[in-house]
């Protein structure tokens, strides 16, 4: 269990954190709350000390309990929650349990169809399954179009970027794994029997 200090300490990134996890600015969860615009953003920087008075409101809006929003208690994101969202990315966490593999739902919008110029690496490898939509996939020199029902793996140690075509948006499952893990396939073989 998190100690006292250590919960006070990481309270205003968790603060922050949740307030765009939520899409409100600070004027609206001003508004929401009654609680002023800068003592929201001295809660947020650590400038302030948060008080039962300050976290009820912020708990009520954010339809949480005091344990969770302190962190005393984690929580995982409702499957329609998304954990993460950009201009051109939408991802949502599927797997409950800690640890890897982890599971994912992206949707990319057509917006997202051209790679940065540096892609990026990192250990691991990553799995990827079409639901909807034309997906490219870069990894090193290869550069795939997969179509729903398609997947391919991903060895992220080779530069990479997953993307729509432009044509429209794509839905993909994914699954992310640690190093020098893959994907481990069972079933029969042709002309073999069933033990």
């Amino acid at each position: 269990m998190a100690s006292m200090d250590d919960v006070l300490e990481g309270l205003g990134v968790r603060l922050a954190t949740r307030r765009k996890r939520a899409g409100l600015g600070l004027a609206e969860l001003s508004a929401s709350t009654g609680i002023s615009i800068s003592t929201l953003s001295r809660l947020e920087t650590g400038g302030r000390r948060a008080t039962l008075e300050l976290l009820l409101p912020l708990a009520t809006v954010y339809g949480t309990g005091l344990d969770e929003l302190v962190g005393l208690r984690e929580s995982a994101p409702a499957r329609d929650e998304p954990v993460s969202r950009t201009a051109d990315t939408v991802m949502y966490r599927l797997s409950r349990s800690p640890g890897q593999p982890a599971a994912y739902k992206f949707v990319f919008s057509p917006a997202r169809s051209r790679p940065p110029d540096d892609l990026p690496t990192h250990l691991g490898w990553e799995w990827v399954y079409v639901l909807a939509g034309r997906l490219r996939v870069i990894n090193g020199d290869d550069d795939l179009l997969l179509r729903p029902g398609e997947a391919t793996e991903i060895d992220t140690r080779r530069p990479h970027w997953l993307g729509s075509t432009g044509d429209g948006p794509v839905e993909v499952l994914a699954l992310f794994g640690r190093q020098g893990e893959r994907v481990h396939m069972r079933g029969t073989r042709t002309g073999t029997s069933r033990a």
